[in-house]
Formats: structure tokens, C-alpha cells, sequence
């Protein structure tokens, strides 16, 4: 499945050329606009690969843009562009982008500012992903060991015994040991 990408380019020639060379160069561009809110709109709509941006636009430029589709995490930003101050680089910085390209681009210089830009963008969210199932599974211990915590007052076992009965509801129930420990918790909190 060849790599969807969205344009958001204001001048109609540099669009369409860049449209063309990407065609050519086996990418499907699924959307090309002339301004960063029907970027942001369209993006939202058919979620593509990659988004790749100028920052001179109307209605909204191009750094507005990128920090929204960074914020909702809808797709990676790569900014096309004719200026290359300090103060640009530090706001696409700041707004998430993932590549900043500066015009005149070259058809040499698109395909690895595109590549980087995806493989960064899967590395993003692969430690995303991770830092959840993290987070999840810190929850969960924190739950149990509340729960090992009640089950060792309340009906005096040790901290092995209290776990393994919270393991045993778990697999007898068939649900998850966090799910059980937040059933004993509360049933704690309806006797107090």
C-alpha cells in the first residue's frame, strides 16, 4: 500500500508540480489543499500517512496547523517551505513537525525527508504505545497491592497467600487480577 500523503501548499504551480513528483515517485497523495484549517479538516477526514505543509498559507498558516495534527496525533508533519529562520525552526519544533524542508525542494531530497519523517513518526508512537502498557500495568500493580493489602488485614494471610487468592479469583472468573482487586477493594469500601 503506497504512503498517503495530504499537500498544503498556497501556490497552485508549486502544488501541483510537487503533486506530480510525488505520483511519480509511488506515493498517493489523497488530498492537496491551499490553506492550513482544510489541511487540518481534510487530515482529520481521511487520516493519511503523512501531511506535508508550507507555512506562509491563509486562514491558518502552516505551524497552527502542525501543532493541531500533533496535539490530536491524526498524522506527521513535514514542512515544505521558503523560510529557514531561527525563529520558524524553533516553532516547528515546538509544534511537533518531523522534517523541515526548505524550497526550492529538489526531487532528490523528498523521498529520505519523507522517509525519516515516517520512521520518526513510527517511533513515536511505538514509545507511546509502550509508556501506556506501562502506565497500565503500574495501575494495576497498585491496585493489587491494595487489594493484598485489605485481603491481609481483613482475613489475616500473608502477602503470598493474599496474592495468590487474588490470582485464583482471577483465573476462576476468568477476568483480569486488576479487575478482581478493584472488586475486593471495593467490597472493602461498601463494609467500612
Amino acid at each position: 500500500m503506497p504512503t498517503r500523503i495530504i499537500l498544503a501548499e498556497d501556490e497552485t504551480i508549486i502544488r501541483m508540480d510537487l503533486k506530480e513528483e510525488l505520483s511519480r515517485q509511488g506515493y498517493l497523495v489523497v488530498g492537496d489543499v491551499g490553506d492550513g484549517q482544510s489541511a487540518v479538516n481534510l487530515a482529520r477526514e481521511v487520516r493519511p500517512d503523512l501531511v506535508i505543509m508550507d507555512i506562509d498559507m491563509p486562514e491558518m498558516d502552516g505551524l497552527s496547523a502542525s501543532e493541531i495534527l500533533t496535539r490530536e496525533k491524526i498524522a506527521p508533519v513535514l514542512l515544505l517551505t521558503a523560510y529557514n529562520n531561527p525563529e520558524l525552526i524553533e516553532r516547528a519544533k515546538n509544534a511537533g513537525v518531523l522534517h523541515y524542508l526548505v524550497k526550492p525542494w529538489n526531487q532528490s531530497a523528498l523521498r529520505p525527508a519523507i522517509e525519516v519523517a515516517l520512521a520518526r513518526f513510527a517511533e513515536f508512537r511505538e514509545l507511546e504505545d509502550r509508556v501506556t502498557t506501562l502506565e497500565e500495568q503500574l495501575a494495576t500493580r497498585k491496585v493489587v497491592e491494595r487489594a493484598k493489602g485489605v485481603l491481609m488485614q481483613k482475613q489475616g494471610l500473608s502477602e503470598q497467600e493474599a496474592f495468590r487468592k487474588i490470582q485464583r479469583a482471577s483465573m476462576n472468573a476468568r477476568k483480569s487480577m486488576r479487575e478482581v482487586a478493584e472488586a475486593i477493594l471495593l467490597a472493602d469500601e461498601l463494609q467500612a
